[in-house]
Parts: C-alpha cells; structure tokens; sequence
C-alpha cells in the first residue's frame, strides 16, 4: 500500500479525503503543520507528498524531501507559486496539480466580497444586531451599468464575467494570452492593463502569480484607477502591493477591497490566531479599514470544491504510483 503524507491539514481535508480515499485504498498519514525545513523529514517514507497554498517548497525543502526518498509533490491546489519548479526538475521530483475544482465557487465568493462590500450587509448585521437601524453611511450603487475589469479570463474569470453579466455589468479584461474568440460570443473587450484601470468601476484579480504580475496592482496602477474603484482578489495576494493599497485606502483612492488573500498571510490565514496580537502592521492596518472585508483564503471552500480536490489529487498519486501519463503535471517552464 503506498503511502501519502499531507501536510497542512485540518479536521475538513482529514475528513474529505479519507472519504474519497475509499475508492483509491492509499494510506494517508496527516500532518497540521505546514512543510518547511523543520519538518520535511516527517515524510515518514512516503514517496508522496501533498501540500497546500501556504506551504514551503523551495529548494532547500525540496532537497530534504529528496534525501526522504519523496518522488511526487503534489498540490492540492490550482497554484503552485510556492514551489520551485526548476529545483525540483533537477532533483528529479515530479509535481501535480488540481487545476480546476469549482470555478463556480471562487468566481461567487468574488462575488460575495463585492456585494458585502457595495451594500456594507457586513455593517448592518454588525448594526442591527445592536439595535441600531439608521442607514447612514450604508449608501451603495447599482451595479447595472458599471463597468468591471477582469484580470484574467481563465475557468474562473468566465465564471465571474457570467454572473456579472447577469447583473447588468460591461467587461474589460486583461489577459497575456487573450481569447479573441470567447470575447467576441461573451461581449468581453480586451483592453490593456492602463485602459482597464482608466475605465473600471470594478477591478477583480483572477489570475495566477507570475514574477511578470507580482505587484499587478501597485501605486502606480492606483493612481490610474477611478476614483472610488472597489478591488477584489481572490487570486494570490502577491498580485497587490499591500502598502500601495493601504495608501490608496486612506486616501479615498480606492473605495473598497474584497481579499480572500492577502500577501503576507502564511502566519495567519488557517489557524485561530484570536488570543494573539496581530504584530503584522499591514494586516492590523486592512482590518482597521471599515471599506476592507478579509476572508482567509476560503474562496474555494465549498463542498463540491473539496471532493473535486480530493479526488484529483488522488487520481494524481495514482497516475505516478502507476507509471501512467501525468495529466495535471507542472513543468518548469
């Protein structure tokens, strides 16, 4: 029986994926704490190894495992910011990923960040629950007629432009790699990243992290929204300069921020930190902002999302345990 060992668990990836592994029959051994050097030779001779956003793969990680006997690194995430590529090609380890488990989950939590965020639900709730019923300061816009620019027009980004069609929205987007035929059927305009900045009401973030886009949005791309833009991320937080984006807050630049990550969130997002002070100044900073709404990562986080999760990284380990062709392998480019 080959062995799997996670890294990064809690009680819902326990769960989830000692359900689906019932029809795979590996055996799993679970860690909570995330890799790193600390704990890369708890692989407990595992030729797999299964991590997540926040944990650490670079060389010196990967090289460990490799001492570990470790031959597969697999994600059980989309991205794969966090691993070197390269190393990892020349240690001889294979990576996968889960490129796609529900663009229908991400895309509504993007959603769910701008709605919150336009009629200030957050506010009231807080407000009512009180026994305070003013509206003052409550005050949102109609989205029908606005205009969002989308960064990206991957699985998720369609997804997005779908549901903001719906409400009313035209779309501008961005995307190095532009689909000039789903523009033409979806009445996307392509645009470059200074038109859609000039031009967007609405700014979401849903693309992967490149060094080319690291700091996608920084003080510079600010400076050339509208004023008054909402921002929402729920790609990887790398993509916003967080100090150009507190800046941007406190002057009114930026109406609002919806982040589902944040750029420095491998300290915090997955764990109570609620009897500890947030020493991170940044953060302490964006959770101040009653214009900022912070959720930890959790876009992803539905039911259907975790068993697609599940079971392609199984099917993943299976593939590679058998010798099979690596569908969702992640090559050094």
């Amino acid at each position: 029986m080959e062995k799997i060992t996670f890294y990064g668990t809690h009680s819902y990836d326990r769960r989830c994926f000692a359900q689906i592994n019932e029809e795979f029959g590996f055996e799993l051994c679970n860690l909570r704490s995330f890799l790193s050097t600390e704990n890369a030779r708890m692989t407990q001779g595992a030729r797999a190894v299964c991590i997540f956003v926040n944990d650490r793969a670079d060389r010196e990680v990967l090289t460990i495992l490799k001492e570990q006997g470790v031959e597969l690194l697999t994600l059980r995430c989309a991205g794969f910011n966090n691993v070197d590529l390269k190393a990892a090609a020349e240690l001889g380890i294979k990576v996968t990923q889960v490129p796609a488990y529900s663009p229908h989950a991400i895309a509504e939590h993007a959603v769910a960040l701008l709605l919150t965020l336009n009629r200030k639900t957050h506010r009231a709730y807080i407000r009512t629950r009180d026994g305070n019923f003013a509206l003052h300061g409550l005050m949102g816009f109609d989205l029908y007629g606005k205009t969002a620019g989308i960064f990206g027009t991957g699985r998720i980004a369609r997804e997005l432009i779908r549901i903001l069609q719906g409400f009313g929205l035209k779309i501008l987007a961005y995307d190095p790699y532009p689909d000039e035929a789903y523009a033409r059927e979806h009445d996307v305009t392509y645009v470059s990243p200074e038109e859609l900045y000039a031009r967007a009401d609405i700014i979401s973030l849903n693309c992967p992290l490149t060094e080319q886009n690291r700091h996608l949005i920084n003080a510079q791309a600010i400076a050339r929204m509208k004023k008054g833009v909402f921002i929402i991320n729920t790609g990887r937080g790398p993509l916003i300069d967080t100090a150009a984006l507190i800046e941007g807050l406190r002057s009114g630049q930026v109406g609002a921020a919806g982040l589902d990550v944040y750029e420095d969130e491998r300290d915090y997002f997955y764990a109570d930190r609620s009897d500890n002070v947030i020493t991170d100044d940044h953060l302490a900073r964006l959770l101040s902002f009653n214009n900022v709404l912070i959720t930890s990562h959790q876009a992803f986080f539905t039911e259907e999302a975790m068993v697609n999760i599940a079971r392609t990284t199984l099917q993943n380990c299976k593939d590679f345990f058998e010798h099979t062709e690596l569908k969702n392998e992640v090559k050094a480019q």
